[in-house]
């Protein structure tokens, strides 16, 4: 098997990743079990403190077609931090507690409750946690890919109602390359992961937002 020099988790992700041509499992002999990779994920990211890598996030849908990239930063417990540099100026910060929204010179700063989270970049977080794969996503299947990874193919738990299809594609070795997500109005996010670095030195002042001088906070509605 060929190890991929691209490595990571990780809406809105890279379409062709996804394309590539797939071949049955049962087709293959000595090809993994859907348990067996679902447990290299869970693994892989269970023996992590915290985590950095590129992104490029895509939508498509209503039309409209766009792409953002920047920096992730992932710490245990739970901690998650999106720096744009295409919007620059753009952040996402999950502090255990809320969730916040910012962008650079906005008057306001929006802020959810992290547990009332309905956003696509939410199921990420699970990587620093106790991660159990098979519970996070139901009526989970298993593609092998012709290039030597995987995708895994369900419905993200606590999120039926807006996402019926969520794919992770995954390394030989569980590190997730791409995560797909579509909607119930047919839109597509892909998120893609590069350039991961395994534990690497975080500054806890990073997974803190304090909402810049004459900036007002508005709470976000939960989820219906």
């Amino acid at each position: 098997m060929t190890k991929s020099k691209i490595v990571v988790w990780g809406g809105r992700l890279l379409t062709v990743a996804l394309l590539f041509s797939t071949v049955p499992l049962a087709a293959q002999a000595g090809a993994p079990s859907l348990h067996d990779v679902a447990q290299r994920v869970d693994n892989h990211y269970n023996q992590l403190r915290s985590l950095k890598a590129g992104f490029s996030e895509t939508y498509e849908g209503m039309g409209r077609r766009r792409t953002e990239s920047g920096t992730l930063l992932l710490a245990k417990p739970g901690l998650m931090r999106w720096d744009y540099s295409q919007p620059a100026g753009k952040i996402f910060v999950l502090d255990g507690k809320y969730a916040w929204f910012y962008t650079r010179g906005s008057a306001q700063a929006q802020r959810a409750a992290a547990k009332q989270l309905d956003d696509l970049r939410s199921p990420l977080r699970f990587l620093l946690g106790h991660t159990k794969l098979e519970k996070e996503l139901v009526h989970l299947n298993l593609k092998v890919n012709a290039n030597g990874t995987f995708t895994l193919v369900g419905q993200p738990k606590g999120q039926e109602q807006r996402i019926p299809r969520m794919a992770l594609t995954v390394t030989g070795e569980g590190a997730i390359l791409v995560l797909e997500a579509e909607e119930n109005d047919g839109s597509i996010t892909r998120f893609s992961f590069t350039g991961e670095q395994v534990n690497a030195p975080v500054s806890a002042n990073l997974f803190r937002f304090t909402p810049p001088a004459g900036v007002s906070v508005v709470d976000a509605l939960p989820p219906l």
